[in-house]
């Protein structure tokens, strides 16, 4: 609900008033202003989980969101850059997999290489937008998660 559902309703709504040009939000001025949104959403979120005693690792997958979000929104804030969300979450997800099932979901690492292949031949992105986005995911969901997850 609040990792998703909340996040997009608020750009469906900013689509509607002319805000948002699409769904990506491709304008990196946008963005500065949509992160923060979605973080506030996100840590709204965690609170809910915490007070009603969510599972570990559930508390632990959505703090790994909401630590990559903030990285995300460093090199779109501060250098203005592009920085991809898309291959960010791909990422992420795919290191939070190989960390609580097998280490052998690695192999499914040209999964995200086709999502960044597919974000740079749409034009969204440039092959270092999508690298770092893929690496700032790994990194940021991988060690918050393994970090609260012990």
């Amino acid at each position: 609900m609040f990792a998703a559902v909340i996040p997009m309703a608020y750009i469906k709504y900013g689509m509607r008033t002319g805000k948002w040009a699409d769904r990506h939000v491709g304008q990196v001025q946008r963005r500065k202003l949509l992160i923060p949104v979605i973080m506030a959403s996100v840590a709204t979120g965690i609170a809910g989980m915490l007070v009603f005693h969510a599972p570990r690792a559930m508390v632990a997958l959505v703090f790994a969101m909401l630590a990559t979000l903030a990285v995300l929104q460093v090199p779109t804030a501060v250098w203005t850059w592009k920085i991809s969300v898309h291959t960010a979450v791909a990422g992420g997800a795919l290191a939070i997999l190989a960390l609580t099932w097998n280490p052998y979901v690695w192999f499914a690492s040209p999964l995200v290489a086709v999502i960044a292949w597919s974000r740079i031949s749409l034009r969204d992105h440039t092959l270092a937008q999508t690298l770092a986005g893929a690496a700032a995911g790994i990194i940021s969901a991988g060690l918050v998660f393994a970090a609260l997850t012990r």
